[in-house]
């Protein structure tokens, strides 16, 4: 009893950080206007304000979970806690827009510390008989934090300034540690390893050349700038793969990709997170700057969808682990892409409970379907052994989408940028249930495991 005690608080812990991480991604969004009004600060400014935390977060996540498997999975994600604390409070204290970027940077980088180890931890803490309900739990509330994260923003909106939003971190984080700290059981892998220092340098070289071309590149014209940084980049992506296939110890195992349900659930989470991160960025403004949606409403919108999620994800994991994902998988994003086309013709004026609603609730259901039965599936198409990394690219892959779209929003001009990134997302999140439908397959009851 008193074990299993234990392994609920250090479930408790990863919870605890991996939410924190998820809304300090989103509730950005919420504070934009007012950080803007502030620092008088332009759209690509507000987009390298979100895009600046998930740049690092993305191009370094593979490397995070790699060092957990190399040097122990609870001493790299307590690291990645302190650090979150300290550059949580950097962002607070930010005089100036370029200063506040700068520090979101560096708080993205002590996340990809932090994230992959979560689902790696409970992979070695939990026997198999018990995994896949300790996954629902942490998908049902680490995916309600994406939708709760506008109705915390908005509540401290409310009450305070937007450096509030930072520096509710520190108690999370301090409570994350004394927990972690205590109830979570050391791992590693067993096998000596070397992280990849090129490989990681690459791939953040390569996102962060893709981002400024997509960002600054509407804003400037494409000048020669801003196409030498988006080709570079995509060049770079490509020397990335090559490297990883002759690096020894590579960041991303190619082999991994041999599963096709693994192959199948990463083109799935690139495409479904993509539309959700470009559906609350583009929705929390327009609320907020065309419906004079206060912060805490605009936040308050999306508690249907949250309270959908906290309900019935880690039910939905169950019965997915029963009748297979690939249904789940398939019909959730499909219902999600149809509650984004709701808000496609919302305007001034609309009513919440007929225009706005109906869509979050449907949002909801559609997440909900998803999210548990896809972390499942990612994770039981490799080895145990291999789970930080696999949960680290999995995590990369979920945030590289929201970096590109969000850097994308902008091609349709400031004026039109909410239609276009419905429409967008429409068809992300749709392409992702087909995607779910074509290459998910239920594995048999001894799980495949992945080559290397």
């Amino acid at each position: 009893m008193k074990q299993r005690g234990s392994k609920l608080l250090g479930l408790t812990a990863v919870i605890i950080g991996s939410a924190v991480v998820i809304i300090d991604g989103m509730v950005v969004n919420l504070a934009l206007p007012k950080i803007a009004a502030e620092f008088h600060t332009d759209f690509s400014a507000l987009q390298w304000i979100t895009d600046g935390y998930m740049l690092s977060l993305s191009g370094l996540i593979l490397l995070g979970g790699s060092l957990g498997d190399i040097f122990g999975r609870k001493k790299i994600y307590l690291l990645g806690v302190v650090g979150f604390a300290l550059t949580s409070l950097l962002c607070a204290v930010s005089p100036s827009a370029n200063f506040l970027i700068i520090a979101r940077v560096l708080q993205g980088i002590t996340g990809a510390l932090m994230v992959p180890g979560a689902l790696a931890i409970i992979n070695t803490m939990f026997e198999t008989s018990a995994r896949g309900k300790a996954i629902g739990r942490w998908t049902a509330w680490s995916s309600a934090a994406i939708v709760l994260a506008p109705v915390v923003g908005g509540t401290i909106l409310a009450l305070a300034s937007w450096r509030w939003i930072f520096l509710i971190n520190v108690p999370l984080a301090f409570i994350c540690y004394v927990l972690a700290s205590k109830n979570i059981t050391e791992s590693k892998d067993d096998e000596p390893r070397h992280f990849d220092v090129p490989g990681a340098v690459l791939v953040s070289l390569a996102l962060a050349g893709v981002t400024y071309g997509l960002i600054e590149g509407p804003a400037h014209g494409w000048n020669a700038v801003t196409l030498t940084c988006s080709t570079g980049g995509v060049a770079l992506a490509v020397l990335f793969v090559f490297w990883q296939k002759r690096s020894r110890d590579p960041m991303v195992p190619l082999g991994l990709f041999r599963s096709r349900n693994f192959s199948g659930s990463n083109i799935m989470t690139f495409l479904m997170y993509g539309a959700l991160s470009g559906y609350s960025f583009s929705l929390s403004l327009y609320l907020q700057t065309h419906l004079h949606y206060s912060a805490l409403v605009a936040g308050l919108t999306m508690l249907p969808s949250s309270l959908i999620m906290i309900s019935f994800s880690s039910k939905v994991g169950e019965l997915a682990a029963k009748y297979g994902a690939r249904l789940f998988m398939t019909v959730g994003p499909l219902l999600a892409g149809a509650s984004i086309l709701l808000f496609l013709p919302l305007a001034p004026g609309d009513s919440y409970v007929w225009h706005v609603l109906p869509g979050t609730i449907l949002f909801g259901i559609g997440l909900t379907l998803m999210v548990a039965p896809l972390t499942t599936t990612v994770m039981t198409s490799v080895s145990d052994r291999q789970s930080g990394t696999a949960s680290g690219i999995n995590n990369a892959v979920s945030r590289v989408a929201g970096l590109i779209i969000i850097a994308s929003l902008g091609f349709a001009g400031a004026n039109s940028t909410f239609q276009f990134a419905m429409l967008l997302c429409f068809f992300l999140a749709t392409a992702s249930g087909v995607i779910s439908f074509v290459m998910i397959r239920s594995p048999k009851k001894h799980h495949a495991v992945a080559h290397d």
